[in-house]
């Protein structure tokens, strides 16, 4: 468990100021021959001290200049207070800056600690006149060296705890971002979920409005009241094939456990298109069929070849004027599946945009293949799918 800031600030003030006692003590007990210098002067440089090492977790650069300056000024003075400082704010650079700012404050620590050693090695306080230069370099070595053993533990241990601690940040991040990227994930595919329903439900509902229309109309101008009740039949019974195929669509948002048992039902297969060219029949569109070839057993694509047909007819049926034929053609060939779609009716213009023809190009496109919509001469629509069996993306 990671000590609190407060705590290791606090244990860092203490230890200066035992640092701060021990130098007093000096004064205690009197040593003949040896210049000491005035207690406030020890006292000011342990309050300084102090404020430098306190500041190294938020300034650890201003902090380390600060203890570097301390160091140089204060040569003359035997104290353990100056050489502490700058221990501890090397530390500081690497355990809250970096490795790089660790390393080059030890560099600097390090030059400064060697120019340290050499005042006191030609300081009038430091140095006997009896001594020779061999003796000089001997006492400059002393002092330098150690200190420099000691920043190097100093900047090891500060890069052990701070390289620690970035990488269990940038773990933490990591997952953070994993977390975040696992979330667009899932938005992503909810929203494609979305657009598939919505797909879905355009070509039911969109499909079975266009027929309970025609028939609700023909029945309306038709005084044959037999014909007229067969329609309002066939009426009501399209809105309840289309109300729970309405519902097996939303169902597809719960979970199995809270859909309906009608919500299972089965999609829609290729097999069942003369049926639904039944429908289209009776609605007063004269549609006729023509599948060659054997339907696969493959339940994806037997739905994508059912919906582009819907949706072809179902824009005949609304769009189109003065129709009088319309033709159907699904080709099962050995690795694709051809769909034809025309008719010769006074074409009304479609929007691109419309969610209609943009369900037909975007299931084209989830099989690699091609669709070809527009107007045909001399009037007329035609609609021509090209679907590749085994390229569902």
């Amino acid at each position: 468990m990671q000590a609190h800031p407060w705590v290791t600030d606090g244990l860092v003030a203490g230890a200066f100021a035992l640092l701060t006692l021990l130098s007093l003590a000096s004064h205690l007990v009197p040593i003949p021959d040896l210049d000491l210098p005035p207690p406030w002067l020890l006292i000011l440089l342990g309050a300084i001290g102090t404020a430098v090492v306190l500041l190294r977790r938020r300034l650890p650069w201003q902090a380390f200049a600060a203890a570097v300056a301390l160091m140089l000024v204060s040569f003359p003075i035997d104290s353990p207070l100056q050489p502490a400082a700058l221990l501890i704010t090397v530390y500081a650079l690497g355990a809250y800056q970096s490795s790089r700012a660790a390393w080059l404050g030890f560099a600097i620590g390090s030059a400064a600690g060697m120019v340290d050693a050499l005042l006191k090695t030609f300081s009038d306080g430091w140095r006997d006149e009896s001594i020779d230069a061999g003796g000089d370099l001997a006492l400059w070595f002393n002092i330098a060296v150690p200190f420099t053993v000691l920043l190097l533990v100093s900047t090891l241990l500060g890069n052990n705890v701070g390289g620690r601690a970035r990488y269990v940040a940038a773990i933490l991040d990591r997952a953070a971002q994993l977390g975040r990227e696992r979330d667009q994930q899932a938005e992503i595919a909810s929203a494609r979920e979305r657009e598939r329903i919505a797909r879905e439900m355009h070509d039911v509902i969109a499909h079975s409005l266009s027929v309970m229309i025609a028939l609700a109309e023909g029945a309306a101008a038709t005084p044959d009241q037999a014909r007229s009740r067969d329609a309002i039949a066939a009426v009501a019974e399209t809105g309840r094939r289309t109300l729970a195929e309405v519902r097996r669509l939303l169902a597809r948002v719960r979970s199995d456990d809270e859909g309906p048992a009608d919500a299972r039902a089965p999609q829609p297969r290729a097999e069942d298109l003369p049926e639904l060219v039944g429908e289209f029949g009776r609605a007063g569109l004269p549609v006729r069929l023509r599948v060659s070839g054997d339907p696969r057993p493959d339940a994806a694509l037997g739905l994508t070849v059912y919906r582009i047909v819907q949706e072809s007819l179902t824009n005949a049926l609304r769009h189109a004027r003065g129709v009088t034929r319309v033709d159907v053609r699904v080709e099962w060939r050995d690795d694709a599946v051809s769909i034809l779609v025309e008719d010769d009716g006074l074409a009304v213009a479609v929007s691109e945009g419309g969610r209609g023809l943009l369900g037909m190009r975007e299931r084209a496109a989830l099989y690699g293949g091609t669709a070809e919509i527009g107007p045909r001469e001399p009037r007329g629509w035609r609609v021509s799918v090209l679907l590749r069996e085994g390229e569902a993306s």
